[in-house]
């Protein structure tokens, strides 16, 4: 049995057979010489064996005393472990991982065999779009949901539908209230978390978006698509630090369109959210998903140490979703590229592949398109540029709801002038 995945270097050789311990390790069996061997006879690799089982199968002794294996929804029996499947190459270096999926790949393809039963994960504008169907491909595979929503009506009907859609279990899918327009009901909410939901998040997806409003201000007297898309987001995901532990993932949604965000006189006017009178909705768009680049880059080298990985990326171009809603222009523009694009399930694809993909453990800081990982803009990689985009974050965050809970970081961003 070889890797579901595997190439046709990888293809054992007549008279091979691969086979796992108890323990999980993987190893080689030449059934004309009986020799055993831990490296695979044609690449000389090791593999690695998932941690757990795949979704819908558990393990048992038989009467013999033999180790078998049950495939729950049929009630088949096997003797040969059904992790070996989903083996992979043992990594030399965090980054040492081939391209597994690419733009055609759905989320249910990335998510096949995958549990996720004992997984706690919480995704912002999840009741439609590619957040919806993140949230129900991952709920389809037994985890954990918390949907933070700013209109409940709406969830509580999207959470009926993916019961219906998948008989995912409904007690494992909470809502709670979060409108990113208002810092204020961010902070509730985080802090509700642990008592609505779980003590513990393994995976937090900042996924809500706004994209082609005309110039309005939110509750907090900031322009809209950047305190949503992007300020909210970033203290969301400070406000969950105690409720992330070593292997959680925290994944941000930004876009190809943060190759094209221009951040001039930004630092001399010191606000990065454009003004009514400079506004460009498409401009505050782009700079909204720099800015969620750059702040993944920055949480990813403040939580390093913690074994907490931050990465961000970009789920399709012009996908036909809800985002297009504020403007005929936009919603019959998205409406006629709609047949070249991709489907919500492949939008979706990259999402949960960075939330999900056993290979990506350990990995942190980087950003990803079509489930693999590419070089992010000039802007994004200056990190002068995202010292100052995140201090003048804080700054944002600390001038309308003060330093509470985030104080550490205000000492270390907001006094100190430069780069440490």
């Amino acid at each position: 049995m070889h890797n579901i995945d595997s190439d046709s270097d990888e293809e054992l050789p007549q008279g091979w057979e691969e086979r796992a311990t108890e323990d999980g390790s993987v190893y080689y069996v030449n059934s004309f010489t009986n020799k055993i061997q831990w490296v695979h006879p044609q690449t000389g690799r090791k593999k690695v064996l998932p941690k757990d089982l795949p979704f819908g199968w558990t393990k048992s002794v038989n009467e013999e005393g033999e180790t078998i294996f049950i495939q729950k929804e049929t009630n088949t029996t096997t003797y040969l472990d059904p992790r070996l499947a989903f083996a992979v190459d043992e990594k030399e270096h965090v980054h040492d991982f081939r391209q597994r999926f690419d733009g055609s790949s759905t989320a249910y393809q990335i998510l096949h065999g995958i549990d996720l039963s004992m997984k706690y994960v919480l995704i912002t504008g999840c009741n439609a779009g590619i957040g919806y169907e993140t949230a129900k491909s991952m709920a389809r595979h037994g985890c954990n949901v918390l949907f933070a929503n700013r209109n409940m009506e709406a969830t509580n009907e999207a959470i009926k539908q993916i019961v219906q859609e998948t008989n995912a279990c409904e007690d494992n899918l909470k809502a709670i209230h979060c409108d990113l327009s208002s810092l204020e009901s961010v902070k509730k909410c985080a802090l509700a978390v642990p008592t609505v939901f779980a003590k513990n998040l393994d995976m937090v997806i900042l996924n809500a978006g706004l994209f082609g409003l005309p110039y309005t201000e939110t509750t907090d007297q900031l322009e809209t698509i950047y305190q949503v898309n992007h300020l909210s987001h970033m203290y969301l995901a400070l406000l969950l630090e105690p409720l992330l532990k070593k292997g959680s993932r925290v994944v941000f949604v930004s876009s190809e369109s943060h190759r094209y965000a221009s951040l001039q006189n930004r630092f001399s006017m010191q606000n990065l959210a454009m003004t009514k009178e400079e506004y460009s909705s498409m401009m505050s768009y782009n700079n909204s998903k720099l800015y969620n680049v750059i702040t993944a880059k920055m949480l990813s080298e403040e939580w390093k140490s913690k074994g907490i990985y931050v990465n961000s990326l970009h789920p399709g171009n012009m996908v036909y979703t809800n985002i297009s809603k504020s403007w005929w222009l936009y919603r019959l523009a998205f409406l006629l590229v709609r047949p070249f694009t991709k489907s919500l399930q492949q939008a979706a694809a990259t999402t949960v592949y960075v939330a999900t993909a056993a290979e990506l453990d350990g990995v942190t800081g980087l950003y990803f398109n079509n489930c693999f990982y590419c070089e992010e803009s000039a802007l994004a990689r200056d990190k002068e540029i995202a010292y100052e985009v995140f201090s003048m974050s804080l700054k944002n965050i600390v001038d309308k709801v003060g330093s509470e809970h985030i104080q550490k970081y205000c000492d270390k961003y907001i006094e100190k002038k430069t780069p440490s």
